[in-house]
């Protein structure tokens, strides 16, 4: 019997680590899977990476020739999407991978709701996506 997505949701919170906006540990680096149109409207988490969830295992995989440059080694990666649903099952997809790996409970919604501090973004995007710099 194929798994529901509720099921899926589970089985992915169940093999990551999850952090309520204000606890994100200090040296973790934030990955913002969130659409572009997203981040315009509402704003982007300073030092984050913009990775679309569409590149992301490609762009974080240390063997992947489309690895950015932007990220240091094996560090903590916690994941953003707008609500915490899309980060759960990406987040799951890099443990995968073997790397350590989590989401933001609540997503950005979450965060903002937190009080805590987001930019605007511009509209400068890099060549290909998932490869420019933190915001």
């Amino acid at each position: 019997m194929p798994a529901t997505i509720e099921q899926l949701l589970a089985s992915a919170r169940a093999r990551i680590r999850r952090y309520a906006p204000a606890d994100v540990p200090l040296g973790a680096v934030l990955v913002d899977i969130r659409a572009a149109d997203a981040r315009r409207r509402g704003g982007a988490i300073g030092g984050a990476l913009h990775i679309p969830r569409t590149v992301l295992e490609w762009r974080v995989d240390p063997s992947s020739a489309w690895r950015t440059p932007y990220l240091r080694g094996a560090e903590r990666l916690v994941v953003v999407c707008d609500h915490g649903y899309a980060s759960s099952l990406a987040a799951a997809a890099l443990v995968d991978l073997g790397l350590d790996a989590g989401d933001v409970i609540g997503g950005f919604e979450a965060w903002v709701a937190a009080g805590l501090p987001v930019k605007p973004v511009g509209e400068s995007w890099p060549e290909l996506p998932g490869m420019g710099p933190p915001d």
